[in-house]
């Protein structure tokens, strides 16, 4: 980390500390989006970056008449490489003229009118992907976009990101200025309470005479009380003493508590001495509270407030949306693919509905296996409106075995896993179709309680148990190729404060795939690659 003017003796010591200042808030994301894991189909796993209007209105007319809608899948997902190469004069997004010669938000109609819900997809960077324009720093204007459209999903992949800097400006004040006029009040440093690294430094080129420095990387903070007459927008400006010629600055500015608001400079060019950097933010009559810090200590961090920027963008947007037309809010639901790299499970419920936990899958088993055995350690992290995501089903693709078919399907649905169908429908086949519309294995994925099934036993067989409102799901996940016969000391279920059942003579067993037979405990044979799925319920 470089000093940024930083006292020499303070950047040594703030080597030795982690961060001395809250980063930011955590609260959860409630858009009153999906409620339980999302279901539906998306483009990409098969058809990847060739798609057009004519493959969505056909998958969709197939899910709507095929029993698919019926079971839950409703909504419509186009990945990556629906755009066109440049944004349109106003800098809006728009779609590829020849693939989508209608546009989307025709197409969000035709869907809509098919019982079914139209998702879209971009990029928490410069580019997606596919190198297609994305959505960083033009968040407010996509998320209207979408809105707009119509479309009530969006994928945010994570492709040419560029992460916030850790560093903030040397600020020697702030104004606060009323919303359409300049009558500015201005607040030099000195009037600010320190914390942390946060340090007054001498500085006679600017207004006051002195400067704060120390406020990177969550080691410090500057905090201003703030007295205005009427409640309303202000725009807040960031006195700025230049310097750093070579890296971006950043501050978050947490109003009274909310730290949704942000300044970033450039790196600045020293023609002149001071710089002024601007946003907007609201305050109450009577006195307010302003923290000024750069919380970013790390990637994991600098992805949170991204998508978290996103986030509440599409909060916004769906609401000016439903005002101008009059008409009830079409939340959109979020969801974070940043491939698990950071950590998404700890942040993720904050900024999103669903967070990849995962790198892409692969219709290749020990593919597979390595996103199964990753996802399933994260069982504690899955809640109401907020799921862990493995990523698609590859169900009915590749090479796989029926019965690793099964085990995939099954163990999304115990892993409260979106169910999101990654296969070409117009060629489904009726095994294939009986599987992922099995109700028994929806209704354990969909359970209101939104839990995820925990891996109580690890071995050769794995044994999965998942917390219902009507009972346990539970499930024997034989990873080996040949087929096992396994018992099972069912008491485990009541010990584990987890799954917390009841005594297990209050619940009648019912067999969902496979079967078990009861003889001093639970036996099964399982097939290789495969499972055994049954229910405890409730009597």
């Amino acid at each position: 980390m470089k000093r940024n003017g930083m006292c020499p003796i303070c950047y040594l010591k703030s080597l030795f500390v982690k961060k001395t200042v809250d980063e930011i808030k955590d609260e959860p994301y409630l858009n009153n989006g999906r409620r339980t894991p999302l279901m539906g189909w998306s483009t990409w796993n098969t058809f990847a970056n060739h798609v057009n209007e004519d493959l969505i209105l056909e998958t969709a007319k197939v899910m709507a008449e095929s029993g698919l809608k019926d079971a839950g899948y409703i909504y419509v997902n186009i990945d990556d490489n629906w755009q066109s190469g440049t944004r349109d004069k106003d800098g809006n997004m728009q779609a590829d003229f020849a693939t989508f010669p209608r546009g989307i938000p025709a197409l969000a109609k035709d869907v809509n009118a098919l019982g079914l819900k139209l998702g879209i997809y971009s990029s928490n960077g410069t580019l997606t992907c596919e190198d297609m324009p994305a959505g960083l720093g033009n968040e407010e204007k996509d998320a209207l976009t979408y809105a707009r459209w119509g479309c009530e999903y969006l994928k945010y992949d994570f492709c040419h990101n560029i992460k916030i800097s850790k560093y903030a400006p040397l600020i020697y004040g702030i104004e606060i200025t009323p919303l359409g006029t300049n009558k500015s009040e201005k607040y030099l440093c000195s009037n600010a309470k320190l914390e942390g690294f946060a340090k007054f430094m001498s500085c006679k080129k600017v207004e006051g005479g002195s400067i704060i420095s120390g406020l990177d990387a969550g080691k410090g903070k500057a905090i201003f009380k703030i007295t205005v007459k009427e409640a309303g927008d202000y725009v807040i400006t960031a006195l700025v003493r230049k310097y750093g010629r070579k890296y971006d600055k950043y501050l978050t500015v947490k109003v009274n508590g909310d730290d949704s608001y942000s300044i970033t400079c450039p790196g600045q060019k020293k023609i002149n001495v001071t710089a002024r950097f601007q946003t907007i933010i609201p305050l109450n009559a009577g006195e307010n509270t302003i923290e000024l810090f750069n919380p970013v200590s790390g990637s994991i961090i600098s992805a949170k407030l991204q998508y978290k920027k996103m986030a509440y963008a599409l909060i916004n947007a769906s609401k000016q949306v439903a005002e101008e037309n009059k008409a009830d809010i079409k939340p959109i639901t979020f969801s974070i693919c940043e491939w698990g790299f950071r950590k998404p499970w700890l942040w993720g419920y904050s900024a999103g509905n669903m967070w990849r936990t995962t790198p892409d899958i692969k219709a290749w088993w020990p593919w597979m296996m390595l996103i199964y055995g990753r996802n399933v350690k994260l069982y504690e992290h899955a809640s109401p409106y907020h799921f862990n995501d493995p990523d698609m089903l590859e169900v009915g693709n590749g090479k796989l075995s029926y019965d690793e078919n099964m085990a995939h399907f099954a163990l999304w649905c115990m892993m409260a896993s979106p169910l999101v169908l990654g296969n070409d429908l117009r060629n489904i086949t009726k095994p294939v179709l009986d599987m992922v519309t099995n109700k028994e294995l929806i209704a354990i994925d969909q359970d209101s309680l939104c839990k995820q099934a925990k891996r109580i036993i690890k071995g050769k067989v794995d044994v999965l148990a998942k917390p219902l409102e009507d009972g346990i799901a539970v499930c024997f996940f034989n990873k080996s190729k040949s087929q096992k016969t396994f018992k099972f000391n069912q008491e485990i279920l009541i010990k584990d404060d987890y799954i917390c059942a009841d005594e297990l003579s209050g619940y009648n067993i019912k067999n969902i795939v496979g079967e078990i037979a009861q003889d001093d405990g639970i036996k099964a044979t399982i097939p290789g690659h495969g499972v055994v799925v049954f229910k405890y319920i409730k009597k």
